[in-house]
């Protein structure tokens, strides 16, 4: 007779034990499965599966529900100056890997702060940039002729 508990691939005792905080800088490794769908010699539709693994670094912003069996983490990073959020589930068997590269101590459970916190600084950065209208771009860009020949002619006196 078959059982009717399904069990996961995870190594639950490991994720466990890798004991992810607020504030830990974390890479995850996630099989991404792609499906695409083509045509095969024969006219018939094929689809075809490719898995890759693809790398997710980032802060851990929170960690919901501990090590039990429905605990969630969210990692944050900034790609191409766009603050990117993901939510994983700790013991997902999509999640191949799991790499602590830093912990920080953090006074925090939920560093939910850092989402302003980007976002002032971009703001400040923006301020100190100063804008140049068009017509200054373009006279800063063409380099003054006259003034280049001058000082390359040397004068001898005799």
């Amino acid at each position: 007779m078959k059982s009717s508990v399904v069990t996961t691939p995870v190594n639950m005792k490991e994720r466990a034990a890798l004991g992810i905080r607020a504030g830990d800088t974390v890479r995850v490794w996630q099989n991404i499965v792609e499906l695409k769908t083509g045509k095969a010699a024969n006219k018939k539709e094929v689809t075809t599966k490719n898995v890759r693994k693809q790398a997710f670094e980032g802060l851990v912003l929170a960690v919901k529900h501990g090590t039990e069996a429905g605990s969630m983490f969210t990692v944050r990073k900034v790609a191409s100056g766009v603050g990117v959020e993901k939510i994983f589930p700790l013991y997902s068997p999509t999640i191949d890997s799991i790499e602590i590269l830093r912990r920080a101590k953090m006074r925090r459970a939920k560093l939910y702060f850092i989402r302003r916190k980007a976002s002032r600084e971009v703001k400040r950065q923006m301020r100190k940039v100063r804008f140049v209208s068009p017509g200054e771009a373009a006279a800063a860009e063409v380099p003054e002729a006259p003034a280049e020949a001058a000082s390359t002619e040397t004068k001898v006196e005799a």
